[in-house]
C-alpha cells in the first residue's frame, strides 16, 4: 500500500461530520486514513462506507481484531464490507487468528496490517516480550504489512530488521505522545498522526507543517 507524503491520518472524531469536514480540509494532501473504534462505534460501519462514497481515501479499519478465529474472520468480512480496504490485526492471539483475517482479506482483495508492538507506556508491560516473535510470525505467514511504533524507535528497528526492506511499516505516535517524525521514517514508510491534525484549528496547515518536516 503506497501512502502519499507518508502520512496516515488517525480519524479518531465521535462525530460523521465533524470527521467530514477535516477530511474535506486536508483533501489532496494525503491520501490514507486509520478509522478506529470512537468514529465506528458512535456511527456505525455506515461511516466507513460514507467516507469512502464521498472521498477517494484509502481506509484503514483499525480494530486491532484479537479474538478466536471465527469471530475474526466475521469482524474482517464485515469490514470490508463495509468499504475498508485494509485492517489491523493483533498477532498475540495467534496464528490461527491471524490467518481468518488473511483468507477474509484475500477473498474481498483487501490487506490486513500485523500489530506486533503498540505505542504508548502499557505497552512494556505485556506486548513488548513477544512482539518481535509477532513480527516473526507475520513473516512467515506472508504478511507484507506491519504496524510498529515511532515512539520506542529501538524496538521499531528490531522489527525493521525482522520483517525485512520489503515490508511496508506504518508506526503511531507521532504527535501528542512524542514520537520524532524524521526519526521513524529511517525504519517507518508511514507515520500515523491523528490528535496533532484533527484537533487543529486549522487540520490543513498542522498537516501540511508536519509534511514540511519531513520533506528530505
Amino acid at each position: 500500500m503506497k501512502v502519499k507524503n507518508k502520512i496516515i491520518l488517525a480519524m479518531d472524531l465521535t462525530q460523521q461530520e465533524a470527521a467530514m469536514q477535516v477530511l474535506t480540509d486536508i483533501t489532496g494532501e494525503i491520501d490514507t486514513i486509520k478509522i478506529g473504534y470512537p468514529l465506528v462505534l458512535s456511527q456505525g460501519l455506515q461511516s466507513i462506507t460514507t467516507i469512502k462514497e464521498n472521498f477517494k481515501y484509502k481506509v484503514i479499519a483499525d480494530f486491532k481484531v484479537a479474538d478466536i478465529p471465527e469471530t475474526n474472520r466475521k469482524i474482517a468480512d464485515l469490514t470490508f464490507s463495509a468499504g475498508a480496504d485494509a485492517v489491523i490485526v493483533h498477532g498475540f492471539v495467534g496464528q490461527d487468528s491471524v490467518q481468518a483475517c488473511q483468507q477474509s482479506a484475500k477473498e474481498y482483495g483487501k490487506d490486513i496490517f500485523l500489530l506486533t508492538e503498540m505505542s504508548h507506556p502499557g505497552a512494556e508491560q505485556f506486548i513488548q516480550d513477544v512482539s518481535l516473535d509477532i513480527a516473526l510470525m507475520g513473516v512467515n505467514l506472508g504478511i507484507n504489512n506491519f504496524v510498529a511504533p515511532s515512539t520506542r524507535l529501538d524496538r521499531l528497528e528490531k522489527i525493521r530488521k525482522i520483517v525485512g526492506d520489503d515490508s511496508f511499516i506504518i508506526s503511531p505516535g507521532v504527535g501528542e505522545q512524542g514520537g520524532n517524525p524524521a526519526q521513524t521514517l529511517k525504519y517507518a514508510d508511514a507515520l500515523i498522526i491523528g490528535r496533532s491534525i484533527y484537533t487543529a484549528k486549522y487540520p490543513q496547515q498542522a498537516l501540511q507543517s508536519i509534511i514540511d518536516s519531513i520533506k528530505f
